[in-house]
């Protein structure tokens, strides 16, 4: 090994590591806005006579964090293309970090009116802006870093930061829930979870100004290949991968939102559990992710990485039916409805997550992979993610909410949508449409010089 790349690797677990940190509290600031969208925000931001309506509203400016992440996704990854991941991936997370913690201190529709929730909607643009840029950065710092037979695995650990922000975000608000009345929970409580932001903003921020650049961007910096306009380029020349990771995406984005957003509502309104044990079931179900996603990105490397996402979707996607079927049938035990919680969103969807960032990664070449892959996981997401409790609210209106079996249908078409956009992929593979060996550009229009 040449000392270059002892370098390299001597350096990897520090690059995972601000990777993983950074990440996690980038998922904190998104989600815990989602964790009391339908439990405060409908309260004392939307007030409506109807509680349909509010919690409707409520959840309708969860979405508009998800319709600006594209945005973030193409500004940030044509710089992080252009200048490198690193600066990019600092600035990202101060944005995330201050919008968040000004969320806590916005007054309530009671006390300012209308400037109350436009203030609200104002910060949860900025939060998906930021976001926007902050996944796709932190993946590829693993990815660029890892050798080419354990990128499944090391670009799965980032991928955790998503089930600790979860579970952090739900934790806390759950601990200030049991531990306050609910007119403190209300009154002031909930806003200690934004306000605390500001503290693991600091602490992010200083591990990742410590971290290097990636050496592939580094060598593409070095030949001077980097694209004039990557979002250009990337549309021009990979079409194909475009479309395919989407696809692919779809199970991901409906299947999380599903159980970790919507569920609480669903459980605290339909099933009448405490608001706390809903919580907790969330929370317990994000802690055994922190173990199946790497486990997961792991047999990706081993098994196959379009195999282990194509049969993940399915099952995920699937596995909505006989949870709900719990939640219904349960007879208020909370051991019950954990288990529904936690096996399916604990370690089916690890099959989908864990392989995802390095499943995306490979279907662009550096010079535009900032760019390819958070606008394929942040585009999607809009249909995908933002928009799935609204409608999984819909259906539930629609059908009742004792019959939740539309929105279980929901999470099963989703799945469809994946695996057959994994299995084409696949396929594209074992054809050899590739245009690199490390599997990446799988049939492009055009291939770059």
């Amino acid at each position: 090994m040449s000392e270059g790349q002892s370098k390299t690797r001597g350096g990897l677990g520090r690059v995972v590591t601000a990777s993983l940190i950074g990440a996690t509290i980038e998922w904190y600031d998104f989600f815990l806005y989602g964790v009391v969208a339908g439990i405060v925000l409908n309260k004392l931001y939307f007030p409506a006579s109807d509680p349909f309506v509010s919690t409707l509203l409520a959840y309708s400016t969860f979405a508009v964090g998800f319709v600006t992440r594209p945005l973030g996704g193409v500004i940030f990854g044509h710089f992080g293309d252009r200048i490198g991941r690193k600066s990019m991936l600092v600035i990202t997370l101060m944005l995330m970090g201050v919008a968040t913690f000004l969320i806590g201190l916005v007054p309530t529709y009671a006390q300012i009116g209308i400037a109350a929730p436009l203030l609200l909607l104002f910060l949860r643009i900025i939060q998906g802006i930021g976001l926007g840029g902050e996944w796709g950065g932190a993946v590829l710092m693993a990815f660029e870093y890892a050798p080419p037979e354990k990128r499944g695995l090391y670009a799965s650990i980032p991928q955790i930061g998503l089930a600790l922000g979860l579970c952090i975000a739900s934790g806390v608000v759950a601990a200030l829930s049991y531990g306050l009345t609910e007119e403190r929970f209300l009154a002031w409580g909930w806003r200690l979870a934004f306000l605390l932001s500001a503290v693991l903003v600091a602490v992010g921020a200083y591990i990742r100004l410590n971290v290097m650049e990636t050496p592939e961007f580094a060598e593409v910096k070095k030949a001077n290949s980097e694209a004039a306009i990557p979002f250009v380029a990337m549309m021009r020349d990979y079409p194909g991968n475009v479309l395919a990771g989407m696809g692919a995406r779809t199970i991901d984005g409906v299947f999380f939102n599903i159980f970790a957003v919507f569920s609480i509502g669903y459980l605290t309104g339909t099933v009448k559990l405490p608001r706390t044990e809903a919580l907790l079931g969330v929370t317990a179900a994000a802690l055994l992710l922190c173990a199946t996603i790497p486990l997961a990105g792991w047999l990706s490397d081993r098994l196959g990485r379009t195999r282990v996402y194509a049969w993940g979707s399915l099952l995920t996607g699937l596995s909505a039916f006989p949870a709900f079927w719990i939640f219904l049938n349960s007879g208020g035990s909370m051991g019950m409805i954990w288990l529904a919680l936690i096996v399916p969103f604990g370690i089916l969807y690890a099959t989908v997550y864990g392989p995802e960032a390095a499943l995306f990664s490979e279907l662009f070449p550096a010079r535009v992979r900032y760019t390819g892959i958070s606008f394929v996981y942040q585009f999607s997401g809009i249909f995908a993610s933002g928009l799935t409790p609204i409608i999984a609210t819909a259906l539930l209106q629609y059908s009742g909410a004792d019959k939740p079996w539309l929105v279980c249908a929901y999470c099963a078409f989703a799945g469809l949508v994946s695996a057959a956009s994994a299995l084409w992929i696949g396929r594209q593979e074992r054809l050899g449409a590739l245009s690199e060996p490390e599997r990446t550009g799988r049939w492009s229009r055009t291939q770059p010089t």
